[in-house]
């Protein structure tokens, strides 16, 4: 099967798996493609080579240790507009339609058909690189609270009047994970490496601190006390 390719470039790939074997087939079979293929089989792992790394796709496994999938999907969402393909357990449809309604481009159920696989890259490919880039996006509102990202404050909208803050750049990347993940709980080790950009200790507070600032300035103004929660010994949840 001929790969689809951008030019004199090469297109590159992360795979994130953690099934040892099927990480290796998948890499064996894209390679043999032509593709430059990164492999990975640890959601952390795999937040620091994106964070640090452009790629033309990314096929992604949900269930992972450390940081899962939807948490990545999330991640490449707000940061960039890479192609993602999300590996799927056959009968995982909840995760299917989250992934879906997250903003992955397709979705692929294991156990793999490795034809189909190969079909579904190359026209997820020829559809994408073909497109010019978007930008990313500056506003983002829930419930009471509007962001904008270019002047890194907050409006908390209440009855009576909207009330403007402005944060601290950790505040706000850290109010704007969880607004943009609203729903979905966010684990220490991914907001540490998202928001502090460094590698979670159990004995760092400092998105505790961080987190417990941002909560006390945004209730004073208006925000419900519960929107932000605590789950203990995992992270946070807004709600």
């Amino acid at each position: 099967m001929e790969h689809f390719s951008k030019g004199n470039d090469l297109v590159s790939i992360l795979l994130v798996e953690d099934d040892t074997l099927l990480n290796q087939q998948l890499t064996a079979l894209l390679q043999a493609q032509g593709y430059i293929v990164t492999n990975e089989s640890c959601g952390d792992r795999a937040l620091k080579v994106i964070k640090n790394n452009t790629f033309d796709l990314v096929i992604l496994d949900i269930e992972l240790p450390k940081i899962d999938g939807l948490s990545l999907l999330h991640y490449i969402r707000n940061h960039n507009h890479t192609a993602v393909i999300l590996l799927t357990a056959y009968a995982a449809e909840e995760h299917r339609i989250r992934g879906l309604k997250l903003g992955a481009d397709d979705y692929i159920s294991k156990p793999c058909n490795f034809t189909e696989l190969s079909l579904r890259v190359e026209a997820l490919l020829r559809r994408t690189l073909k497109q010019p880039a978007t930008p990313l996006r500056n506003s983002m509102t829930y419930l009471e609270l509007t962001l904008n990202r270019s002047e890194q404050t907050v409006s908390v909208a209440t009855p009576s009047m909207n009330h403007l803050l402005t944060l601290t750049a950790v505040q706000f990347k850290l109010l704007w994970t969880l607004v943009n993940n609203h729903g979905a709980l966010q684990s220490k080790v991914y907001l540490y490496q998202v928001v502090l950009e460094r590698e979670f200790s159990p004995y760092d507070r400092s998105v505790d601190m961080h987190l417990s600032r941002l909560r006390k300035r945004l209730i004073e103004v208006g925000m419900p006390a519960l929107r932000i929660q605590t789950v203990h010994g995992k992270g946070y949840l807004l709600k």
